[in-house]
């Protein structure tokens, strides 16, 4: 009897040894882990709707409206004097000028074509003529340029309280 519970066991130990065949109806999922770096608060990538789904928010706002959204989308531009401001790719053309909470952090002046995510207070706003050509300057826009700039512009604005550079 001894014996055969020596055996019995031995042969459970094999058979739980054995490896699992995977059949080609089995799938396995990878998840890629995406790199940022953090400026302002702290935030997470988790529940950023797309720069295409902010254009469509956008276009329901009035001026002076607020919303506070999460979104993900291309740096277009930064401020070449100390990266105070960047603007960030919408749709048809658009682009939506990020500002900083307090001016509480300031964003890398190398970051154009990197992908972002913001998060804080969407709005429009109508843009004076100087507020136009200080960020025209910032930019490195020449005095002919500047003296283009003749009217109140509508703006999509954005005061970000954190923002996540993917690297």
């Amino acid at each position: 009897m001894k014996r055969f519970n020596i055996l019995l066991v031995f042969m459970l130990v094999i058979v739980s040894c054995k490896e699992k065949n995977s059949t080609p109806a089995e799938s396995t999922t990878t998840v890629e882990t995406v790199k940022y770096s953090t400026y302002g608060d702290e935030i997470q990538s988790v529940g950023a709707i797309s720069h295409t789904e902010m254009w469509g928010d956008y276009k329901n706002l009035a001026v002076s409206d607020t919303l506070t959204a999460k979104f993900t989308a291309t740096v277009v531009e930064v401020c070449q004097s100390k990266g105070c401001w960047m603007k960030l790719k919408l749709e048809d053309g658009e682009e939506a000028m990020v500002r900083f909470k307090d001016y509480g952090f300031f964003m890398p002046k190398d970051i154009m074509g990197k992908e972002v995510v913001v998060n804080g207070k969407a709005f429009i706003e109508e843009q004076s003529i100087e507020d136009q050509k200080h960020f025209a300057k910032d930019a490195g826009d020449s005095e002919a340029q500047l003296a283009l700039i003749t009217e109140p512009k509508k703006t999509y604005s954005f005061e970000a309280d954190g923002v996540l550079v993917k690297q």
